[in-house]
């Protein structure tokens, strides 16, 4: 599970513990960068 997080109009994605992951323009690039991130750390 993830939390995406609009922060002062920067998209920010979260792990399940609340760790900071990674940063995105739109929350659609924070989606795909996601798909991205769960296929490669499984």
């Amino acid at each position: 599970m993830y939390a995406i997080r609009n922060v002062n109009g920067h998209i920010q994605v979260y792990n399940d513990k609340g760790l900071f992951l990674f940063s995105a323009d739109t929350e659609r690039e924070a989606r795909e960068e996601l798909r991205n991130y769960a296929q490669h750390s499984a």
